[in-house]
């Protein structure tokens, strides 16, 4: 944020962390003050300034605030660049219909964190999820970092239905086809409202080179999808087209992130991208904890080179 700009929101970003540390009702934040000053000013700025000096606050992190609370807040902080709050249809079983996806995970509220620390790298860019589960971390990236464009994508018929309702329950159009992904170049200016979203089935085994370069991916994300060895060696199988997959003479940027729960099964994902030449990096543990997950996970994101 610009100097002069960082001085005029000087006393909203106080007003903010008086009244968050206080547990205020929510009522009482100036939010019409925000929603004033993010047109104005750069919104994801402005609002991370506003999670440093709330949520992210070291005595909010030594103490934390109730859950309910915590959410609460987010929820209504989140809709304010947008006009809308991220509401998820989930299944309350781990396992329902035969797939983990109807529910999300703890990697996949971490690599939205993540995504919210760092939107210029999401920023009028098109992102291709795979194993979309529930959809919440392309919602928030939907909704926090300006993409141009969005592919949800799974391969389990009751996740694709789940997740079509829920980028619908949040106010997102859905393009029909990849064709009508590529008709709009009015989204392609820093100016657009919302990106372009579609849902797509995707199967990591069957899916052609061609059939993912359509996409036209400038960014690859996953969370939460290495739990057994055969999701592992299909997940690698499938980075290795995108690998093929060229935009203005530039692969797509990948990342991967996960729940470490059992470290053969991540050790054989670091193995098998050893075998197939995508080399890897561990992306530096950030400490934006938005969302409330179990204190004892531990998480990684990896950056892929393909």
């Amino acid at each position: 944020m610009a100097p002069e700009d960082s001085a005029e929101a000087a006393p909203l970003l106080r007003s903010f962390e008086r009244r968050f540390l206080a547990a205020r009702a929510l009522s009482s934040f100036p939010w019409q003050s925000l929603e004033e000053k993010l047109r104005d000013s750069s919104g994801s700025e402005l609002l991370l300034d506003i999670l440093q000096k709330t949520v992210k606050h070291p005595l909010c992190m030594k103490h934390p605030p109730s859950v309910k609370y915590a959410w609460s807040f987010l929820s209504e902080l989140i809709r304010k660049p947008s006009g809308d709050s991220i509401t998820l249809c989930e299944s309350t079983a781990i396992i329902s219909h035969g797939t983990t996806g109807l529910v999300t995970w703890n990697a996949a509220l971490y690599l939205a964190e993540w995504a919210m620390e760092n939107p210029a790298g999401f920023a009028h860019r098109t992102v291709l999820e795979l194993g979309s589960g529930a959809g919440l971390t392309g919602l928030a990236i939907c909704k926090m970092c300006r993409p141009r464009a969005y592919v949800f994508s799974d391969c389990h018929s009751h996740v694709l239905e789940q997740l079509q309702g829920n980028v619908l329950l949040n106010g997102l159009s859905l393009e029909p086809n990849v064709a009508a992904l590529a008709q709009h170049p009015e989204h392609d200016t820093a100016d657009a409202e919302s990106p372009r979203v579609m849902v797509a089935r995707v199967d990591w085994d069957v899916v052609t080179v061609p059939q993912l370069a359509a996409f036209q991916p400038d960014i690859v994300i996953a969370a939460d999808v290495l739990y057994c060895p055969e999701t592992v060696l299909s997940l690698v199988g499938v980075l290795q087209k995108l690998s093929a997959c060229q935009k203005d003479q530039r692969v797509p940027d990948a990342y991967v992130a996960f729940t470490i729960r059992n470290p053969e099964t991540c050790q054989l994902f670091t193995t098998e991208l050893g075998r197939a030449g995508i080399p890897w990096e561990e992306v530096p543990r950030h400490d934006q904890k938005l969302f409330p997950y179990e204190e004892h996970s531990e998480m990684a994101i990896l950056k892929l080179m393909l």
